[in-house]
């Protein structure tokens, strides 16, 4: 059987995700289909963790920009988090894939509450670990969850599931003509705000040298293609050879 290229990894899936067509809420189709290509991968002793986004069910910053406190649009964007946490490990579950769900927020009554040891024994153990409710603070994005969990359990890799197959120098919706990265530096994404992660995110990449895959997952079997070191998408770190 062919060995993976990274034996731990953070996959990284916004809200929308799991939206699917629809664009809002939660689509159980479309979370069945990752929660597939999930087990796939765990089927060939990966590690695997996860960071999911809110943005289908509520947006802080959009509520901040109507009017409401940050940190309590935060908050409620947390809380957004942990409902498309609880419906990809439901999804999991079902297809018999042990999973967790630890939140930077106490919830006993629905997960475990993030305990940096305990979610690397969960993963020793071959358990699925959703990370929910973001870093547990206001104003930091589920991207930078990615981050600080991935230097927190020394993940190889942070795989960053877009709706587009890497990183461009313009948005290639609007411009048939953009060009698409096959490898950047941290610095790069930085200095030309290509919108891999936020600047905090990469930072914390940077400085803990954890590299990011940027892909498409609207493909299926692209995780697993990733996971076992086909080049595709766009990679950020050192030389890919590193």
């Amino acid at each position: 059987m062919q060995k993976p290229k990274y034996s731990r990894v953070v996959l990284k899936l916004s809200g929308e995700a799991l939206a699917g067509k629809k664009g809002f809420g939660i689509d159980p189709e479309t979370t069945v289909s990752i929660a597939k290509q999930i087990k796939e991968i765990i089927s060939h002793d990966v590690q695997v963790s996860i960071v999911v986004g809110g943005g289908n069910l509520w947006r802080g910053i959009a509520g901040s920009n109507a009017g409401m406190d940050r940190a309590t649009a935060d908050y409620m964007g947390m809380m957004a988090t942990v409902m498309n946490s609880l419906a990809l490990q439901d999804a999991l579950e079902k297809l018999d894939v042990d999973t967790r769900v630890l939140t930077a927020i106490e919830m006993r009554e629905v997960a475990e509450p993030y305990i940096r040891r305990r979610a690397i024994r969960h993963l020793e153990k071959g358990r699925v670990v959703i990370f929910g409710a973001g870093t547990g603070n206001p104003y930091f994005s589920t991207d930078t969850t990615a981050a600080l969990r991935a230097a927190e359990i020394e993940a190889d890799v942070i795989l960053m599931a877009k709706q587009v197959d890497g990183v461009y120098d313009c948005d290639p919706v609007k411009n048939p003509n953009a060009l698409r990265y096959d490898e950047l530096s941290y610095i790069d994404v930085l200095n030309q705000g290509l919108g891999v992660m936020d600047s905090t995110a990469t930072s914390l990449c940077m400085d803990n040298k954890i590299p990011i895959i940027v892909f498409n997952l609207n493909r299926n079997g692209n995780i697993k293609r990733v996971v076992m070191g086909e080049n595709i998408g766009t990679y950020v770190g050192g030389m890919a050879s590193d």
